[in-house]
Formats: C-alpha cells, sequence, structure tokens
C-alpha cells in the first residue's frame, strides 16, 4: 500500500532519530503513483535527493528546474523550496542531513556550492559512485559511526556534478523572510501556533498585509499551513514512533482525536491508524 506522504520526495517537517545526525531512505512508486501534491516547504535539515525515473520540476531560491531521469537536487537547511513530480514510476534516495554538518561542509574550500540550493546531472561515472555510496548508507544504521562520514563523501561529491541551468521565477525569493518569525515559532511550538493576528505581531505586520503576503509566498492561508504542518509533522511520528493516535493529536494541539482523525483522513485519504499500519508492513527498501 503506498502511503500517501511517500508521494513526495520530501516531507515537511523533519524530526532526525535521537542520536542520528542523518536519516537515509530509498523509495520506488510504481505505475500508479499520482502526480504530486504541491507544498511549498523549509526544513532544518540539509536534504539529497538522488533520483532514478523521474519527471515534472523542482522549485528552489526563485528558480525553477526541469526534472529528467538522474538528476540531483540539493537544499540547504531553511530554505525554501518544492516539487512537482509527474504521475508514473519514478524513485529515489533521499538524505537528510543536520544542519550543522552541511553548514560545516559548506564553510570548507570548494565546498561553497552547498550554500545554496541547485539541480544537477552527474556524467555515468559519477552517478555510479553516488549510487554506491548511497547504497552503503543505506545498508547502515542511522547510529553507525560510519553514517555521518559517508553522508559527508556524498555531499563532497555532488558539488563536482554539472548544473542544470533553472528558468528564473517572478516570485520575490526574499518575501519568506518576513515571515519567519511566524513560522519559526510554529516549529518551536506546534502545538501552541498563534493565530494569524499574533503571527502577524510576530512579523511586525499588519494582519491584513501578513494574511495577503503569506499566501503570496506560501501559496495557501496561514490557518492552513499551520494546520498541514501539523500533520505532515503528526505522519512523521505516526511512522516513527510507538505514541497512541490520541496523545499525538493532543501533542500537536489537535481539538480532539476525532477531529485529528477526521482532518489526517482528508488530508492523506486514509485513517492514521490504517496509516501507521500501512507503514510497519512496508519493506525498509520502501518499495512501491
Amino acid at each position: 500500500m503506498a502511503l500517501p506522504h511517500l508521494d513526495r520526495p520530501i516531507c515537511e517537517p523533519v524530526e532526525l532519530q535521537p542520536g542520528s545526525p542523518v536519516r537515509v531512505e530509498r523509495i520506488r512508486q510504481g505505475r500508479e503513483a499520482n502526480a504530486s501534491d504541491p507544498f511549498v516547504h523549509f526544513h532544518d535539515v540539509h536534504e539529497l535527493v538522488l533520483f532514478g525515473r523521474v519527471g515534472g520540476h523542482f522549485d528552489a531560491d526563485g528558480r525553477r528546474y526541469a526534472l529528467t531521469p538522474h538528476a540531483i537536487v540539493f537544499v540547504p537547511s531553511m530554505h525554501q523550496h518544492d516539487f512537482a513530480l509527474k504521475a508514473g514510476p519514478r524513485d529515489w534516495i533521499l538524505l537528510q542531513v543536520e544542519a550543522d554538518v552541511g553548514e560545516r561542509l559548506a564553510h570548507k574550500p570548494g565546498m561553497e556550492r552547498l550554500r545554496q540550493s541547485f539541480c544537477a546531472r552527474p556524467d555515468r561515472t559519477l552517478r555510479q559512485r553516488l549510487e554506491s555510496l548511497a547504497d552503503w548508507l543505506l545498508a547502515l544504521e542511522p547510529t553507525d559511526p560510519l553514517a555521518l562520514p559517508l553522508a559527508e563523501l556524498l555531499l563532497c561529491a555532488i558539488v563536482r556534478a554539472p548544473d542544470i541551468e533553472g528558468e528564473k521565477l517572478a516570485a520575490d525569493v526574499h518575501g519568506l523572510q518576513r515571515l519567519r518569525p511566524a513560522i519559526d515559532q510554529l516549529r518551536r511550538h506546534p502545538a501552541e501556533a498563534p493565530g494569524a493576528e499574533q503571527a502577524a505581531a510576530l512579523c511586525a505586520l499588519s494582519p491584513a498585509y501578513f494574511s495577503r503576503r503569506f499566501k503570496q509566498q506560501v501559496g495557501m492561508s496561514w490557518s492552513d499551513y499551520v494546520r498541514t504542518h501539523r500533520l505532515h509533522l503528526a505522519s512523521r511520528r505516526l511512522l516513527e514512533t510507538t505514541q497512541s493516535v490520541a496523545t499525538i493529536a493532543d501533542a500537536l494541539g489537535f481539538a480532539t482525536p476525532s477531529h485529528f482523525g477526521e482532518l489526517f483522513h482528508r488530508r492523506f485519504g486514509i485513517t492514521p491508524g490504517d496509516y501507521r499500519q500501512a507503514g510497519r508492513a512496508r519493506p525498509t527498501s520502501r518499495q512501491q
């Protein structure tokens, strides 16, 4: 059974396993895969996506990149981005690394490329080396002492891949920064998310201007973003913790477990309990 949040190469927000600075997974989807549901977002972690079969586009830092087979994508911590994947067979390897690890690498000589989002297409030799490193990393537990050095080696290798040229988007690429105080507050305390007026005050904006600017930059209202953020966080907790559905609902600020279940089903087309059960039944490689 395909899990809806895996219809995207990445999911907002991300919680790394305690004691591990790295998270890696391989995802394969078949002919039944739908086109991805857009959700402009950003993460604390740095992200690398190594695509196999893919079609669609990737948006980041005010540019749009065409995704073709064997493309790779890198997104630094806290950079706004989104994917729009075409329906049909696709596969990728996702690597997420703690922010301080990526930032440390990005300040080494020759690694400046890791300070910005980019899309690239490695040649055959480099692609084979990246895949070998990724396969090795996938075989390890996240807490294995070799996991971090391998992840760093992957990041060091991708800076050698030739760029895919992106098209400039009309949107204000710096617009998200003005909204960050409200978004950061939500990320720190998802159960106590500020309302629209309080969010506007945190950003030193009028409520009307905040609402208009947020919708323009993110593509949805503040209340819709808060709900989506909580639901995506809940989807991760269902798969990666043993907390009850009621506990997750309460911890993330949903009024009642039944209200949480209704919203979750509306977003993902499946109940929280069935979602968890389907996730536990899936193989480690996440084949679909």
